[in-house]
């Protein structure tokens, strides 16, 4: 596993990817921000030896290298899933890759489903806390003691400085802004109503499919994280709509606006 690490920072930095605090992750649909950026370099994940392929449709697989708001970043276009057949490994390897490269900072976004219905869709959520339902975990490996503790203490997953940065920006820029849990499912599949209801009970705000694993990596690895749910589907299991994937990516370009003017801001605050 070391020795994978090693490879794919030899490669990024062959290409120029030098030593970086702030990490962005940018999760379906979501890519505008990429209009603001500054790029010097943009490698596929299919180029980086030892990546995963991403297969998810909506989300390119692409790392960009460059500034946003004077700042260098490393941008992630796109993150992988167990759904896609991937393992806990390979699902978090990025986030040890933006760790190697001197990573302090993640900021993470993911599309969910509002479970708490006084949440609507197109708004934002700041994940204060989470719940893990993806039946493992990416710190479960042989031989873990290479890559960091075994026994990382989660009792603040997300960086309360870097959430109170957010609350301020989205104040100062008239964002609604919602808090909340987000609950970690495998997927691919959406939720039944019964599913909704359990979910609800457990203390969950909102449901997506990613997230939750580099969470627990970077606080492995002492990174910082702040993350973001666009709501893109408002999960009410009394009156539940077929799927309409269109909407969902919809909603979650609406929402997309926000998120840009909160990460800038973010970013100009670091």
């Amino acid at each position: 596993m070391i020795n994978k690490i090693d490879e794919s920072l030899a490669f990024l930095k062959k290409e120029g990817v030098e030593k970086i605090n702030i990490g962005i992750v940018l999760g379906t649909g979501m890519y505008d921000l990429i209009e603001h950026l500054e790029i010097k370099k943009s490698i596929p994940y299919s180029k980086i030896p030892n990546f995963p392929e991403a297969t998810q449709e909506f989300q390119k697989g692409i790392l960009h290298y460059g500034h946003l708001e004077g700042k260098k970043v490393l941008v992630f276009q796109g993150r992988f899933h167990l759904y896609e057949g991937h393992s806990f490994f390979e699902i978090t390897y990025f986030v040890r890759i933006f760790k190697a490269l001197n990573g302090k900072q993640l900021l993470m976004s993911n599309a969910a489903g509002a479970i708490n219905l006084n949440f609507k869709k197109g708004k934002l959520m700041l994940i204060k806390d989470h719940i893990n339902l993806q039946g493992g975990s990416p710190l479960a490996l042989k031989n873990m003691e290479s890559l960091g503790e075994r026994f990382v203490d989660m009792s603040v997953p997300y960086d309360l400085e870097l959430r109170k940065k957010v609350l301020e920006i989205a104040k100062k820029e008239n964002i609604a802004l919602h808090k909340g849990v987000y609950v970690a499912v495998v997927g691919p599949q959406l939720e039944t109503p019964a599913e909704y209801r359990y979910l609800k009970i457990m203390g969950a705000d909102a449901v997506g499919m990613s997230s939750v694993p580099e969470v627990i990596v970077a606080r492995q690895l002492g990174i910082a994280v702040v993350a973001l749910s666009v709501l893109t589907d408002e999960c009410d299991p009394d009156h539940l709509q077929p799927i309409n994937i269109p909407q969902i990516m919809e909603f979650a370009k609406k929402g997309e606006k926000d998120f840009i003017k909160i990460v800038k801001g973010l970013v100009t605050a670091l």
